[in-house]
């Protein structure tokens, strides 16, 4: 078969357009480059600004992810001032984070992933007229209740922020709302109508604790069949439909992850620090590469631009990194094909790598040994990693995994509020500093670096999951994750090549973009369509 290449623009419109060109030899993708085509400069606009001016500029980053910018931001600025932290305002932050990310999960399921299942390719499976049923945009049985009810979530954040997105209610010391009563009865009743009209009803089939129960691989499969309603729920018919079309065979990736953690324990992070963080994590920080388990910790992140179009090759920590962008035409004369950097992290004995960050990366983190009392412990995703492997299948399920896990404290976190307690605690405004906040925002590990000088911010930097995973090849030419990810992928049809949407949106890169095919010899152009033809 001739080589083809397949140039992507845009594959996805998330946090910035991705595009994305792949050769494929004998029907396989041995080769992939992604760029992220837009460049945003938030770095640039923060420099020399207060150092509150992060609590407002980054949650603009995101439309959709905008509560996850401003918890990191607040946190890097709570430990550059050292303020205290009341546990209200933990418990608050905690609550605000996770309702955004449980409004996240159906709708990157059902609106961006699920309806790329309805491809003509797979008209041959048995299961493919009740994928359509299900799934199909707008029309599908599931696809509609599930994108209504996303939105319950966050009427929760708008309470206690006053507004979703882009609140800024989360500040130094604490959070700006004053919850009452009726504010905290109603946010567990929105939680409660989410929870089991489409977690329990819908997409599980059983109760949340029923889930929560698997333990390994061959559990799941045998709660598939252990009655009808699991198995005709919306995740036992993903799981089949997938075993079946064979979304469990590829979309690999690297192989390694990383997942900075999020959510405080309150008693355990009254006073914010960067060497305190990972023991007061709920959800787990760390590293797993190389086949072992590694504690997480942000001195050995490094953003390399030898591939970006950013002045130099020179990899360094945020700290002390620059965004000191140059003209695209100049940068690729130079090698140059992105504006993402390329984070990489150094994993002792196995020097500077590229990691994987999101869902699977957080549930590989709950796998590893030496959880505290109050920290996720849960060995699920470990197993299915050493049983079947990575794949777009087992990604996607990690990140649905996390609905019920996040209710369950989320729940308990509007339980643990006192109302008669304060919900801030005005910080001193010191001058100098430096501080580091991450979260885990819905598609991974979010983070923030600030420098403070004579009362203004000398550098800001902001490190996306989207970076992590669709940064371009490093220094030493290895490739970003979605990359690595794509490498292998069978194209069944060059004129459909719809494997290619659903690699990436195992990452949660959104797609609605138009495809060119080129013969990889001649450069001629074999036809154009749009990737998933149901929209």
């Amino acid at each position: 078969m001739a080589t083809v290449d397949l140039n992507v623009s845009p594959l996805g419109r998330v946090e910035g357009d991705l595009d994305v060109r792949v050769t494929i030899d004998d029907g396989v993708v041995t080769s992939a480059w992604t760029e992220a085509a837009m460049f945003r400069g938030f770095e640039i606009i923060l420099r020399g600004k207060d150092p509150q001016a992060g609590l407002i500029v980054t949650p603009r980053i995101c439309g959709i992810c905008g509560g996850s910018h401003l918890y990191k931001s607040a946190y890097a600025l709570d430990v550059a001032w050292r303020t205290e932290m009341p546990p209200n305002a933990t418990l608050v932050r905690n609550i605000a984070q996770a309702c955004e990310t449980l409004q996240s999960i159906p709708r990157c399921f059902y609106a961006l992933f699920a309806i790329d299942l309805t491809n003509r390719k797979y008209a041959s499976s048995p299961l493919y007229e009740e994928a359509v049923r299900r799934f199909a945009p707008y029309t599908g049985s599931s696809y509609g209740p599930a994108v209504v009810l996303s939105a319950k979530p966050v009427e929760v954040y708008a309470i206690f922020g006053g507004q979703w997105p882009h609140s800024s209610f989360m500040v130094p010391g604490g959070v700006m709302c004053a919850p009452t009563l009726s504010d905290v009865t109603r946010s567990i009743a929105i939680l409660e109508h989410w929870k089991v009209n489409w977690l329990e009803k819908q997409w599980l089939g059983c109760s949340v604790e029923r889930w929560l129960a698997n333990r390994t691989w061959q559990d799941v499969l045998a709660w598939v069949d252990e009655n009808p309603a699991q198995h005709d729920s919306d995740c036992g018919f993903f799981l089949r439909y997938c075993l079946d079309i064979g979304l469990d065979r590829y979309g690999q990736g690297v192989g390694n992850y990383l997942a900075t953690g999020t959510y405080f324990a309150p008693d355990l992070y009254t006073r914010p620090t960067i060497s305190g963080r990972n023991a007061a994590l709920i959800g787990r920080s760390g590293v797993y590469a190389g086949g072992g388990y590694f504690e997480f910790d942000q001195a050995r992140v490094r953003e390399d631009v030898t591939h970006s179009f950013y002045e130099g090759t020179e990899a360094r920590h945020p700290f002390d990194g620059e965004t000191r962008p140059i003209d695209p035409a100049r940068g690729r004369e130079q090698g140059k094909y992105s504006w993402a950097k390329s984070p990489r992290y150094e994993v002792p004995n196995h020097g500077y790598l590229p990691l994987e960050a999101g869902p699977l990366a957080r549930r590989v983190a709950a796998a590893a040994p030496g959880a505290g009392a109050h920290q996720d412990d849960d060995p699920l995703f470990g197993d299915i990693l050493a049983a079947i492997g990575p794949s777009v299948m087992v990604r996607l399920l990690a990140r649905m995994h996390e609905a019920a896990r996040y209710y369950q404290w989320t729940r308990a976190w509007l339980d643990q509020l006192d109302l008669r307690e304060p919900f801030h605690l005005k910080p001193v405004e010191y001058t100098e500093g430096r501080g580091f906040g991450s979260t885990e925002a819905a598609r991974g590990s979010l983070s923030d670096w600030i420098v403070i000088e004579d009362g203004k911010i000398a550098n800001y930097q902001v490190v996306t999951p989207t970076a992590w995973n669709i940064g371009p090849r490093d220094g030493s030419e290895a490739p970003g994750p979605i990359e690595q990810a794509l490498v292998g992928t069978p194209i069944v049809d060059p004129e459909n090549p719809i494997e290619l949407g659903h690699v990436a949106r195992s990452f949660d890169s959104c797609l609605v973009c138009t495809v060119h095919a080129y013969d990889g010899r001649t450069g001629r152009e074999l036809s154009r369509f749009v990737i998933n033809d149901n929209l």
